[in-house]
């Protein structure tokens, strides 16, 4: 997209509106009347009318020169030519309000596709189709068929929903919030919430708000984003956090790595400061828009009320952050200040009788400590106590010490004023210390975002031909689902795997088993049998000397066990002492909007019982893969928690990249397994691999 903020479509000069009617309760008569307020000129086109509520109408666009934004509210079955139109008029920016696209059905679809192809043919900016409009409050305009206009701020929103949009409007209005641009995505048949976090990221946006269904393109949107969060918050909530996405899929990590997982990997690799709620949405909003960061991660808490001031300390435990330790100084300085019966220990308790000097003391004593990074201000109504001072107390402390404050002022209408005063000030007030606290911590999470250095994933050297001669071979026999027959795969990749092959007949078998050092594994390779333990269709621990009989067993326990099986034959494999490592998964599956997910956690029986696993979008870095490497709660155990030897955590952290660079390369595997992937103080061994294939994208 080229440039939605600087091509007119927030800050036209002429906008006309092609539907324009005075009918009551048209989507056309709201539009134009909610545009009464434009600092430009609004233009009405309607063939069918002379003039429409004062406006003067005309019978196309084409007889109206200098168009910036066209607002097209026709019939869906003429909307495409009204579009076609506006590009053959040179107007660039378009909104299409019209419904009966591709939320149609299948003659919805189609015209969408025609829509998006005028828009391409021409070079539009569009918006919609069936979009709700979009709003800019710098250019006083209301291009919507919403009941009301947005206060002007800093924030920009963007929605998926309109009627998000128009309830979302209307608290934020009684909250006082204001907005820089508002757009109702519709369709996104051209701009999408990428486009959209691009242009904010470039102008006067202080924080980016959205509230999203799903991504259209979730690698562009990570690159986009990754750049944009350096310096513009973006805050977003994703609805339909559901197991829908896992429900087709056939592997461990198919099934763990769901559509959620996804987003959830996805919208931290952005640097996205994820809310779950819409409260949580806004009150973010409130807090980045209004106070600096934090230069740490450490609260002080300051309360006349015992019970609140535990509520909070619970609250921080529950978050990234951690409470302060004063310095002896800050303690010193307010065992002086404060009354004998007072903690001067965080949480600090100025206790019942306090009037607004003890709390102006405590908090520019608290603020001043090298130790504090933010604060909460917590208090209950007494009768010496007036909340409009300490309103003015918590702004000035704020100004003065450059620091985050929240203020949880309790209580019904006598904090409502106070409430108005420090949101002057900037500073955020809550009825509850736990969203106080959830506040500063997106604030500590927007710092660790812009503290991010991005590194590019490391290219490997590996034998990509291999890798793609075994896709290829499976492919042409009508295989979709492999199994150790595919372990080369790994080996193409550098991905370690235990000394063996694959034997077609029993000598063969012997021979193997005389290349590897002890006893063996053996296992029934086919691509009919995937779980072969359910069979006995491995064997462990097997001598040289029974190789050759368990050879014959197993091919015999696969042929009662489904005559028409395809038998490959049997695996033998250096047997792999599982008691000396911690057993790992490491897997693959493919999300439609964010493409290939890389997923690491514990391993072997635990995967599915435990699911102690993380996620990220590939290609993976070799930071990222550090990170999942600690994300899982059995971490420990891989640094070698209670005297067990440490894995070699190098070798799991390029496993990880080495799979990243497999599933980028290659969009046919859609699933991918190594379970387990046995980690031990030497490296790494995939034990056993299983994948599925779309043989149309080799």
């Amino acid at each position: 997209m080229t440039g939605v903020g600087a091509t007119g479509l927030f800050d036209p000069d002429r906008v006309a509106v092609v539907g324009a009617t005075d009918r009551a309760g048209s989507v056309g008569r709201a539009v134009l009347e909610n545009l009464d307020s434009f600092d430009g000129e609004v233009v009405a086109v309607n063939p069918g009318r002379k003039a429409v509520l004062g406006y003067r109408c005309h019978d196309s666009l084409a007889d109206v020169p200098g168009v910036d934004l066209a607002v097209v509210v026709v019939p869906p079955s003429v909307a495409v030519d009204v579009v076609r139109e506006a590009g053959e008029s040179g107007i660039e920016n378009v909104v299409v309000i019209t419904a009966g696209f591709g939320e149609a059905g299948s003659e919805g679809a189609a015209r969408e596709r025609d829509l998006a192809a005028v828009a391409d043919e021409y070079g539009l900016t569009l918006v919609g189709p069936n979009s709700l409009g979009i709003m800019s409050t710098p250019a006083s305009m209301n291009a919507t068929f919403g009941p009301a206009d947005a206060l002007p701020g800093s924030i920009s929103f963007m929605s998926q929903s309109g009627a998000f949009i128009t309830a979302a409007l209307d608290w934020a209005s009684d909250q006082g919030i204001g907005f820089r641009h508002v757009v109702s995505l519709g369709n996104e048949a051209v701009l999408d919430e990428t486009d959209f976090v691009e242009a904010w990221g470039d102008d006067e946006t202080s924080v980016v708000l959205g509230y999203l269904e799903g991504i259209s393109d979730g690698r562009a949107f990570i690159d986009t984003a990754r750049d944009v969060t350096d310096e513009t918050p973006v805050v977003l909530v994703k609805s339909g956090r559901t197991e829908a996405g896992a429900q087709a899929a056939s592997s461990h990590t198919g099934t763990i790595a769901g559509s959620d997982a996804a987003y959830e990997a996805g919208l931290d690799q952005a640097g996205v400061v994820r809310a779950e709620t819409v409260q949580q949405l806004f009150d973010y909003a409130r807090a980045l828009d209004g106070l600096p960061l934090p230069d740490a991660d450490s609260v002080a808490v300051v309360t006349n009320a015992g019970g609140p001031g535990v509520m909070t300390t619970d609250a921080v435990g529950d978050s990234s952050l951690t409470m302060a330790s004063f310095t002896d100084e800050t303690l010193d300085a307010l065992a002086e200040s404060l009354p004998e019966n007072a903690n001067r220990y965080n949480p600090v308790d100025v206790i019942g009788d306090a009037g607004v000097e003890r709390f102006r003391t405590a908090l520019d004593t608290v603020l001043g400590d090298p130790n504090v990074g933010a604060a909460v201000v917590v208090a209950a109504p007494t009768a010496v106590l007036d909340y409009a001072d300490l309103a003015e107390v918590v702004g000035e402390a704020q100004d003065a010490h450059d620091l985050p404050v929240a203020a949880v002022l309790m209580g019904g209408s006598r904090a409502e004023e106070p409430s108005a005063r420090l949101r002057e000030s900037g500073v955020p007030n809550y009825f509850d210390p736990a969203r106080a606290v959830d506040s500063l911590d997106a604030l500590a999470r927007q710092r660790r975002v812009g503290e991010r250095e991005y590194e590019p994933p490391r290219e490997f050297d590996v034998d990509e031909a291999a890798a793609r001669d075994i896709l290829e071979s499976a492919a042409d026999r009508g295989e979709t689902r492999l199994g150790v027959e595919a372990m080369g795969l790994l080996d193409a990749y550098g991905i370690p795997t235990p000394a063996g092959g694959i034997a077609e007949t029993p000598e063969d078998a012997v021979s193997l088993a005389h290349e590897v050092e002890g006893d063996v594994v053996m296992k029934i390779v086919s691509p009919d049998i995937l779980h072969k333990s359910d069979i006995g269709g491995v064997k462990v621990g097997v001598p040289n000397e029974d190789v050759y009989d368990a050879y014959e067993d197993l091919v015999s326990r696969a042929r009662n066990y489904q005559p028409d099986a395809a038998i490959l034959g049997v695996q033998v494999q250096e047997l792999v002492d599982t008691d000396r490592g911690t057993e790992t998964i490491l897997g693959v599956n493919r999300d439609p909007q964010f493409g290939p997910l890389v997923l690491f956690g514990l391993g072997g029986i635990f995967v599915e019982v435990m699911e102690d696993t993380t996620v990220r979008v590939a290609p993976v870095s070799e930071r990222e893969a550090d990170g999942m490497l600690s994300d899982i709660q059995a971490a420990p155990l891989l640094r070698g928690a209670r005297g067990r030897e440490p894995a070699n955590l190098d070798a799991l952290r390029e496993s990880i990249e080495r799979l990243s660079q497999l599933a980028t390369d290659f969009p046919a595997i859609l699933e991918l397994d190594i379970n387990p992937l046995v980690a031990t103080a030497d490296g790494v061994q995939a034990v056993d691999v299983r994948l599925t294939i779309d043989p149309d994208e080799l």
